[in-house]
Order: structure tokens, then sequence, then C-alpha cells
């Protein structure tokens, strides 16, 4: 699975503005400066965010935008949907009652791919702006159990 830049971005974006939104607006142009992101692409993004109710905005001078929620209680995964990001590992698009295959069956592999996918989004969801920004993550990792060379495994994923 490859997350693009949109999702990323998104996440980049929203973590930035938890950072910095404590006593007033922060503006786009700020998070696209610290964040090296097109300001142009930020405000597509964040049109998206606020439709999703993640985001107010806050017009006039010293505008810009502040988080709907605490950070604590938005969560990674909502963001990436906010900007139509599936979060899959399927090759699939919306399966519904067919298959990936050209005859509509399901390839063999499927069902890892789309487990693969439940369990990204189940982890996106455990993980707020707040942890991130705490950067409390580590513990959310659990090596698997008998599986050779795991351990080592998991620390170069960290």
């Amino acid at each position: 699975m490859k997350l693009s830049t949109k999702g990323r971005y998104a996440v980049m974006a929203m973590v930035d503005l938890a950072r910095h939104a404590q006593a007033k607006p922060v503006s786009l142009s700020d998070i696209a400066t610290r964040q090296e992101i097109s300001l142009s692409y930020l405000e597509q993004l964040f049109a998206r965010l606020r439709r999703a109710g993640l985001v107010k905005s806050v017009r006039g001078p010293g505008g810009g935008y502040r988080l709907a929620r605490l950070s604590m209680e938005t969560r990674v995964s909502e963001i990436i949907l906010a900007v139509d990001e599936p979060i899959s590992a399927t090759r699939c698009t919306e399966m519904g009652a067919t298959g990936c295959r050209a005859d509509r069956s399901k390839c063999l592999t499927h069902d890892l791919w789309e487990e693969l996918g439940n369990q990204i989004h189940m982890f996106l969801s455990s993980v707020t702006l707040h942890d991130v920004l705490e950067r409390k993550l580590a513990p959310r990792i659990i090596e698997a159990p008998g599986v050779p060379g795991s351990e080592s495994s998991m620390a170069a994923a960290s």
C-alpha cells in the first residue's frame, strides 16, 4: 500500500495546525512554509478538511484555520478519508459482490490484502493528532508472536 501525497500532506498540515493553533488561527501560508508544501495544494486539501468538519476557518486580519475538535479527538484515519484517500491495500475498487479480476472473481490473495487494509485502517483510527505530536506511537506496534526476525523487522519499520 502506498499513501499518496494527498493523504501524507493532509496529515502533516493537520499536525502542524495542532502544534501552532494554540492562541490564534494559523495561516495556510505559514503551514506551507514550515512543511514545504505548495500553498495552492494546501488550499485544496483544507477545503476538503473544512467540509469534513475537521477544521474551521477564521476570516479577516489574523485569520486562518483552527482545529474543529481537540487534537486528542481527531484521528489520523479521519484526515486521510476526508481528502478522499482510500485506506486499502487491494488493487480492487469498491468490490461489492464482484471480485477484482476481469472475470469478476477474487484474486487468490484478495483476502490477505483486504485484511491488511483493515489493519492499517484500525491502526490509523487508533492514532490521534495528539499522539503524533507527543510521539506516542511506539506502544501501538505489537510484535507478531513466533515470527522469526520480527524484532528486527519491527525496529526497521519504526
